[in-house]
């Protein structure tokens, strides 16, 4: 079985925050929390897929965790009725001990074919030095074909509606505590 090409150049970029020239941008940073405890845990809920399930994308339970080379279809939807991506991890940053300094955990992916969109994004947790937890969306990308391109005002409406379902989810994450963890 061959491996499916990414459809948009440079992949790798949404970890350095670039993207290549004529695609659309979306960032969002907002602060979620803080202190190490809310980061680690935006950090594993990033990386364990569940910032996707929470925001309402369906990702094959076959996918514990982020790791550069997964492919994943993650869907969006209602039902039964989804419309499939198809998408490629191509980075991944792990956090770090609780060193009292700034860090960053994530991931990001890119498009393959099938996709609505050609592009990347990315989802990443940071703890700046104040101790402050944010979490970052930052993606890239433009439609697929004449067919997505015609429907872009609906396309850009569920790009627009799974970001603010990530943002709150985010949130979520970062402010659940979970077994012998406190908030902060």
């Amino acid at each position: 079985m061959t491996t499916p090409e990414f459809t948009y150049p440079t992949v790798g970029l949404s970890q350095r925050g670039e993207s290549p020239a004529g695609f659309r941008l979306v960032t969002r940073r907002v602060r979620v929390g803080a202190g190490y405890a809310a980061y680690a845990r935006l950090a594993e809920g990033i990386l364990s897929w569940q910032l996707h399930r929470g925001a309402g994308l369906s990702v094959p339970a076959g996918q514990a965790r982020a790791a550069v080379g997964v492919e994943v279809v993650p869907a969006f939807g209602i039902g039964p009725v989804r419309l499939p991506a198809p998408c490629r991890v191509v980075w991944v940053e792990e956090p770090g001990d609780d060193d009292g300094g700034p860090q960053r955990a994530g991931f990001g992916y890119g498009t393959l074919p099938g996709h609505p969109e050609r592009g990347e994004e990315a989802f990443i947790a940071v703890l700046d030095p104040e101790g402050a937890v944010y979490f970052e969306v930052f993606a890239f990308s433009r439609h697929a074909n004449w067919f997505f391109t015609l429907g872009a005002p609906v396309a850009r409406f569920c790009q627009e509606l799974v970001t603010r379902r990530y943002l709150a989810t985010a949130r979520a994450l970062a402010l659940q505590p979970g077994p012998g963890v406190h908030p902060v």
